[in-house]
């Protein structure tokens, strides 16, 4: 059975009197009849790559065509295509989830782009995961994942810039004195907490160095990252950190500075690790110590 179309083809418009002239022009040779017949063919590919003609040529193949032609179609189908080309873009920028720190590309890293998350854990007293909650719906109709099985490949290594804590035992070497009571104080602050974080950069880690702000509670979420807390500085004042002077060293809207001014009223009123009256090894300098020494495998 041969399937017929309830209208005619393309190939079905062509006249006797076209094919006839373009038999006529392959078989002379005519120069002026084959430019003629390529410009016909050039002026019809044209048309074909318009949409609002090839809207248009829809009358000659498609009975009742001029209904697909008026203007409101017209208007509609440009206007189909504009929005679903703004979803993919919002869709992109601010609701897909970034899933780890490789997910954060260099467009982001230069916008500076604040991201809002859950907590799940931290590592030392100035790093923590962050699992990305973009959107709206979050514990309550979109769960945040609580086992170290769905966490894994899907939360973002932040490192909290402008501050430096002491330093916990790894690979054998010795803990600074303070470095667990710098990490419980942090733990206690952020985790299972939502926070706001500004991508800033990457460091040699591959983790993402951001400046954190913690929403003060019962405030809205629109409000949170305006009213926030700022994170550095909370640990500054509770003598949790020291501030981090190294070579690209980020402060966010702050300065060095002012950082400095936070972490000596700390010292003077003996909060956190300068309760003795301070002057023993920084973390830099603990860092400087054992960057020549090989970790021990015990």
């Amino acid at each position: 059975m041969v399937f017929q179309l309830p209208w005619k083809s393309s190939g079905d418009n062509v006249k006797p009197a076209e094919e006839s002239t373009l038999s006529l022009a392959s078989a002379s040779g005519s120069p002026d009849l084959r430019r003629e017949v390529e410009q016909h063919a050039v002026e019809e590919s044209t048309r074909r790559s318009d949409p609002i003609s090839f809207l248009y040529s829809l009358e000659s193949t498609i009975p009742h065509a001029e209904l697909l032609t008026t203007p409101y179609v017209a208007v509609a189908f440009i206007t189909g295509i504009a929005a679903g080309a703004c979803g993919v873009f919002i869709w992109n920028r601010w609701l897909r989830r970034i899933r780890t720190a490789e997910w954060v590309t260099p467009d982001i890293i230069t916008r500076r782009r604040w991201v809002k998350g859950i907590v799940t854990s931290v590592g030392d007293a100035d790093n923590f995961r962050l699992y990305h909650t973009p959107g709206i719906g979050w514990r309550w109709f979109r769960r945040v994942p609580s086992s170290a099985k769905d966490l894994k490949d899907q939360t973002i290594h932040i490192r909290i810039a402008g501050v430096d804590a002491p330093e916990c035992g790894h690979f054998g070497r010795p803990a600074q004195p303070h470095a667990e009571e710098s990490l419980s104080w942090l733990k206690n602050r952020l985790e299972g907490r939502s926070v706001y974080c500004q991508l800033v950069r990457k460091d040699q880690y591959g983790r993402v160095v951001a400046v954190p702000v913690v929403p003060r509670r019962f405030l809205p979420s629109f409000l949170g990252k305006r009213w926030a807390s700022p994170l550095a500085l909370e640990m500054l004042r509770a003598g949790t950190v020291t501030t981090y002077e190294q070579a690209g060293a980020e402060y966010g809207p702050w300065s060095r500075e002012a950082f400095l001014r936070v972490e000596a009223k700390a010292r003077a009123a003996r909060r956190g690790m300068w309760k003795s009256g301070g002057g023993g090894e920084t973390p830099a300098e603990y860092k400087r110590r054992h960057a020549s020494t090989p970790p021990s495998s015990e």
